[in-house]
């Protein structure tokens, strides 16, 4: 069966009527596009949709999402949420969580900076929305590329510099809540650097966010963990720098022009954003508002 379904094929396919077919496509509840005047289904996207249980009375598949953005914590982010007045709320609590919570429609927006074990960081977050059942109508923005790194005490006392440092050195150690995005990069570092995670002394329970971590090492309740660059500034901790990552918005289409999203769309373009970027620090925005993916 080829990639690409006509009409009949699709309706064959989904065992729907072409009438019915017709009626979810002006109701865009089935992924399709339109070429040279012809519908067209791509088969792989039709399974995703019908996998993930999409084929539902109109009235239940344009319910509102909340106003909430899901997914990962950010500085930038969090202060941008507040001074564009866009009227989205923030619920950070990881960036698997946040997809996941969007694929159910209990967010509008997702925030998310995913890591792979095998290091190819750069197209993570694209991938991972492209292979979620149910984010079939998905686009993912670039909000920023951010830096990442260990906080530690000033001074650094420990004297630590790489995963085999701190496993070595016995140092109490952050751990993130399975699925955030960094507790993904921690457990890349350890995989690369060929250290088991029962080699770290880590800390419990697990922090919810970077500020949670950079408080506990203020405090001497441990001694590093994983936040960004931004992060360790407004603490006054020590970083030590360890990779750029991606850090993208991922939105339903349909949602992508209405009033929320579209003021805080506004508001990233503005010169203000990328001077509080460059004060808070470990932020590149260049790109900022870009479409990274539409699926």
């Amino acid at each position: 069966m080829p990639e690409l379904l006509t009409t009949d094929e699709a309706a064959d396919y989904l065992r729907l009527s072409e009438r019915k077919l017709y009626e979810l496509v002006a109701n865009r509840e089935v992924p399709c596009s339109k070429v040279t005047g012809r519908w067209l289904f791509p088969r792989t996207a039709l399974d995703r949709w019908v996998s993930a249980g999409l084929i539902a009375p109109a009235a239940l598949a344009q319910v509102a999402a909340p106003p909430i953005v899901g997914g990962s914590h950010d500085p930038l982010l969090e202060w941008a949420l507040r001074e564009s007045n866009c009227g989205l709320a923030s619920l950070p609590e990881g960036s698997e969580e946040g997809l996941r919570r969007l694929t159910r429609g209990e967010v509008i927006v997702a925030a998310i900076h995913l890591h792979r074990l095998d290091g190819d960081d750069e197209r993570a977050n694209v991938e991972a929305v492209a292979d979620t059942p149910g984010l079939h109508d998905a686009v993912v923005i670039a909000f920023a590329r951010r830096e990442q790194g260990i906080l530690v005490a000033p001074g650094n006392p420990l004297g630590l510099s790489d995963m085999a440092s701190i496993a070595k050195s016995g140092a109490r150690t952050a751990q993130r809540p399975a699925g955030a995005g960094a507790q993904l990069l921690l457990l890349a570092l350890l995989a690369r650097a060929g250290i088991a995670m029962d080699e770290l002394k880590l800390a419990k329970p697990a922090f919810p966010t970077g500020p949670d971590i950079a408080q506990a090492v203020r405090a001497g309740r441990i001694d590093c963990g994983i936040a960004t660059r931004s992060v360790a500034r407004s603490a006054g901790l020590d970083f030590l720098p360890i990779a750029w990552e991606r850090f993208d918005l991922v939105l339903r289409q349909r949602d992508y022009f209405l009033p929320g999203p579209q003021a805080l769309f506004g508001f990233m373009r503005c010169s203000v954003l990328r001077d509080r970027a460059t004060e808070l620090g470990g932020y590149d925005v260049a790109d900022i508002g870009a479409v990274r993916l539409v699926n």
